[in-house]
């Protein structure tokens, strides 16, 4: 006799999903228990599954940032979801004009395409949350009313005071009762300061003596004491929403399931649990996954845009070009790297799907990603790992999928593409020699152009007229030819060489030169058969004259 048992519990669920227990009440436990527990998961369909990705607009997207929406996206896709891109601009001294969209264009760029967004909105719109003000106000008074909230009347002034006068100063339980706030103040000198609408703020009333716990979804059990946590602000003196309640509140509204943010964000937990408490909405908050950092090369701290300018590698996935200080950051897009390499990378810093395979497609990723592959640990960030990500991609994909970005940046030389044909053959003979996107410029160029210089010092100290006959040969016998097939013409070169008693590496370096002008490239005998007959004698022509000079 066996049953099944249905389990919804917040505590022990990660994942979408009901846990079934089933009981064998018969089976042999030498005593450990009555029966024997399996549980398997099954999906959930009575909640959809609702992500977002919530940056603020005041600067360039980290790729900390980009990973945080990478996962939400992931996550989202696997359990046929919703990924939203909520822009939280309530902080309107940081807002940077333009920084909204460059996020967007991050997001398009990676291949992360929101579902709902200020530029796609849904049923839940705004998604601004500077047009969403008249919303919050309403809960921030709830608060109040209900005694969890109160207003505070400090100037900056006096607070900046208390700051400098008291170590460690901090707005709650230990100092609020000496303050100008409506818990110490007299009922009616509040009505007065409010009715004449002095500036004030709303602050979140945090109890003594509480421990707050909730189940991260990557991190388990997670606890805070009370005493530790001030009363932060939740509404503003302009009236705007600080991140707090705005997050909050706009995570009920729009049914948000599921929260993936970086591990910076814990310290806020306690004061977002109880929110969701006050507001009477505990039953409907989201799971929590605080994600690790991404950390410095050593391993000691996060990385931030000063560690990328000191050793020299990009940090934001775009260029970024502040308008008020006139500064450009570097991006991983401009640096020369496909978004398919960028977000394979994101991808491993911190998740691995429990074998050794490290390039996904974003299909295989949304396909493996879960959530108990996430480490807890933070991940070293390795540049030259992300090149090799970048090198294989270049690698895996198709030329037609590098052919926009090779034409422009050959173009962009002063190049004439005339062919994409050509163009084509080009990047399939070349990629796999290519790191970044610029690589193909030297890899690919002398297929275009003949070289306006030859790297002499690896050929003239070696130079002899025996090898200048050999040439000479080789342009006679190529002139009675229709066209040049790399094999013949190997069998051809190797041929000769023995005829004229020097060895074939004698002469294949100088022939690479020739037609490239240094010491690179794919097989020169397929170089050649590309270049075609009449420019492989063209530049062997042109090449002997500064050889003998």
């Amino acid at each position: 006799m066996c049953s099944w048992t249905r389990v919804n519990h917040p505590d022990y669920l990660t994942e979408p999903g009901l846990m079934l227990i089933y009981i064998f009440p018969d089976f042999p436990t030498s005593g450990l228990s009555d029966s024997i527990l399996i549980t398997i998961f099954a999906p959930m369909s009575d909640k959809k599954v609702r992500v977002r990705f919530a940056p603020s607009p005041t600067g360039g997207l980290h790729l900390g940032g980009v990973r945080t929406a990478l996962f939400n996206y992931l996550f989202a896709k696997k359990h046929g979801g919703d990924f939203i891109l909520r822009i939280e601009d309530t902080d309107q001294n940081r807002y940077v004009e333009g920084a909204e969209a460059y996020i967007i264009d991050c997001l398009n760029w990676c291949g992360i395409i929101p579902d709902e967004s200020p530029v796609t909105p849904g049923q839940y719109a705004p998604y601004r949350q500077s047009e969403r003000k008249s919303i919050y106000r309403e809960y921030a008074e709830r608060l109040v009313m209900q005694g969890h909230a109160y207003y505070a009347f400090d100037t900056a002034e006096e607070l900046d005071k208390n700051r400098k006068e008291i170590p460690n100063f901090q707005y709650g339980q230990v100092y609020r009762d000496g303050l100008r706030n409506s818990l110490s103040l007299p009922q009616h000198e509040v009505d007065q300061l409010l009715a004449s609408h002095t500036p004030h703020v709303i602050r979140i009333k945090i109890p003594p003596d509480e421990t707050i716990s909730f189940t991260d979804m990557i991190r388990g059990r997670v606890s805070f004491e009370t005493n530790q946590v001030d009363d932060k602000v939740l509404l503003k003196a302009d009236g705007m929403p600080t991140y707090h309640l705005a997050v909050v509140v706009d995570d009920y509204l729009m049914k948000i399931s599921h929260v993936f943010r970086g591990e910076e964000w814990l310290p806020s937990a306690p004061v977002h649990l109880l929110l969701w408490d006050y507001l009477g909405w505990k039953a409907d908050m989201p799971k929590w996954a605080h994600l690790p950092l991404i950390l410095r090369p050593d391993g000691h701290g996060k990385l931030s845009k000063r560690d990328g300018a000191r050793l020299g590698f990009p940090v934001y996935a775009l260029d970024w070009f502040d308008q008020k200080t006139g500064e450009l950051t570097p991006g991983f897009r401009e640096l020369g790297f496909l978004p398919e390499a960028f977000i394979n990378l994101l991808a491993t810093l911190g998740w691995n799907d429990g074998t050794d395979q490290e390039i996904f497609t974003m299909d295989e990723l949304i396909g493996k990603f879960s959530i108990d592959r996430i480490s807890k640990a933070g991940a070293k960030f390795d540049f030259e790992k992300a090149r090799w990500f970048n090198a294989e991609w270049i690698k895996k994909v198709k030329g037609k999928r590098l052919k926009v970005e090779v034409r422009k940046l050959l173009e962009d030389k002063g190049i004439t593409i005339k062919n994409d044909t050509y163009l084509l053959t080009v990047i399939e003979l070349v990629k796999d020699r290519c790191t970044l996107l610029p690589d193909f410029y030297r890899q690919a160029c002398y297929f275009f152009e003949s070289p306006a210089e030859y790297d002499l010092d690896a050929v003239k100290p070696k130079w002899t007229d025996g090898k200048t006959a050999f040439f000479n040969a080789i342009i006679e016998i190529l002139k009675t030819t229709q066209t040049i097939e790399a094999a013949e013409l190997e069998n051809t070169f190797k041929t000769l060489a023995e005829e004229k008693g020097l060895k074939t590496g004698d002469v294949m370096l100088p022939f690479r030169i020739m037609l490239v002008g240094g010491k690179f490239g794919p097989h020169v005998f397929d170089i050649a058969a590309l270049l075609g007959k009449d420019e492989t004698i063209n530049r062997i022509e042109k090449a002997l004259i500064a050889f003998n000079n």
